[in-house]
């Protein structure tokens, strides 16, 4: 390398041989956002116990703080979701809390319900079979629907624990009916413009059954609502060796891929800082997703284009506001590297039935080091090269440990 070439120039000479438009692809990278979820600034824990770190935010306010100190750093991370009723305002006054993110540089993302901690959902929520119990848990969705509309967001993401533990314990079509009958409701009520996001998940906590256990039931019912209703993916709800990015692409070429929610995992939902177990995975998952921006497609695109990053993190032994950091910085990489893959090369090996060359193309993106290009896009949009680096430089950490200590529950955790 001349010692007048910086390693980005080198980085950008190299992309451009191969027909990359390095001033796009930064753009792109520009543009892309991860929602940050206020849960993951609070004290959480593992199925055992719930670890107080000093510091861990309670109030969501300093929730909102926390989030606001990622996004200052990264650029990228704009929107916050919040969890109800964990972020309930005591005066119920949504509009205050959207005017505090706001003032603070950063906006309300998802709302998430709560229908999973309360003593009346031990048999389930929706799938409960009592009517009360069933009434009770669509209130409070319809209630989440209000809070949208007061905090203008524009994502509603539903995550149940119903299900059972037994055979025989309840009737399985019977709980399809009635949790298809209850979204349907909910569907109905979605503020203009706002999405329904359904997630789903294997097992847990339910051990015999689980109401929404894949995406196929998630699909068929976002299906049958009609195009507010989605499909979120959360990357620790799936079985060893399940191929997610397939999923992905299945749901992005159906038009039904609404959101992720952003973790790793080793054994099942261990919500580990994503791409810290494999980050490969993450890589081949953002291809997919890139793959799907650059089409010829519209209507693929469009939906590419619209779907909703989010982390679902909850950070038990590692901090709180750096892992978070983290977590934001490695979908950025992943999503960078899924940027120079040379796509129309790799479209002719496959036409070919080139095998080997087309696998070791696709491999040698992935293995790209794109972090001088990285450090580029934050110079350019002003935020710090090593983001890390700087909020351990910035005090903050120092600062609400001292301010806040240590509280032993936030966040929903007991």
């Amino acid at each position: 390398m001349s010692t007048h070439q910086t390693a980005y120039e080198v980085l950008a000479a190299d992309l451009e041989a191969q027909g990359i438009d390095v001033e796009a692809v930064k753009t792109a990278i520009k543009n892309h956002k991860i929602e940050t979820p206020s849960w993951g600034y609070a004290n959480s824990g593992t199925r055992f116990k719930a670890f107080a770190w000093p510091g861990a935010a309670g109030a969501t306010r300093e929730k909102l703080d926390d989030a606001a100190m990622v996004h200052r750093l990264t650029g990228i991370a704009p929107t916050v979701a919040i969890h109800i009723p964990w972020d309930r305002p005591e005066d119920d006054d949504y509009t205050a809390m959207r005017q505090y993110a706001e003032e603070r540089g950063i906006r309300i993302g998802a709302v998430n319900p709560n229908v999973f901690q309360d003593d009346e959902y031990r048999l389930g929520s929706l799938g409960n079979p009592d009517p009360a119990i069933q009434e009770q848990a669509l209130d409070h969705l319809l209630e989440c629907c209000e809070i949208m509309r007061k905090v203008n967001s524009d994502a509603l993401s539903l995550w149940f624990a119903d299900g059972t533990n037994y055979a025989g314990q309840d009737d399985l079509r019977a709980r399809k009916r009635r949790f298809e009958q209850g979204l349907r409701t909910v569907y109905e009520h979605l503020p203009a413009g706002g999405r329904m996001l359904i997630e789903y998940k294997f097992f847990e906590p339910a051990f015999y059954s689980t109401d929404i256990p894949d995406w196929g039931t998630a699909y068929a019912w976002a299906t049958k609502f009609g195009p507010q209703a989605q499909v979120l993916v959360d990357l620790g709800h799936h079985a060893q060796g399940v191929n997610i990015e397939q999923i992905v692409a299945f749901l992005l070429d159906e038009g039904k891929l609404g959101g992720f929610h952003f973790n790793n995992r080793k054994y099942a939902d261990d919500d580990l800082i994503v791409g810290s177990v494999n980050p490969y995975e993450l890589f081949l998952i953002y291809h997919e997703l890139v793959s799907a921006e650059q089409s010829q497609d519209d209507d693929l695109r469009a939906t590419a284009q619209a779907v909703a990053y989010m982390i679902d993190q909850s950070h038990n032994v590692e901090g709180k506001i750096a892992p978070m950091i983290l977590s934001v910085l490695n979908c950025q990489e992943a999503y960078a590297k899924a940027q120079v893959a040379p796509r129309a090369k790799l479209a002719e090996l496959q036409a070919a039935g080139e095998v080997l060359a087309a696998h070791k193309l696709i491999t040698d993106a992935f293995r790209t080091d794109v972090r001088p290009l990285l450090a580029q896009v934050r110079s350019e949009i002003g935020v710090p090269a090593d983001p890390i680096a700087a909020y351990w430089a910035s005090g903050y950490e120092q600062q609400i440990r001292q301010s806040r200590g240590l509280r032993a529950t936030s966040g929903g955790f007991q």
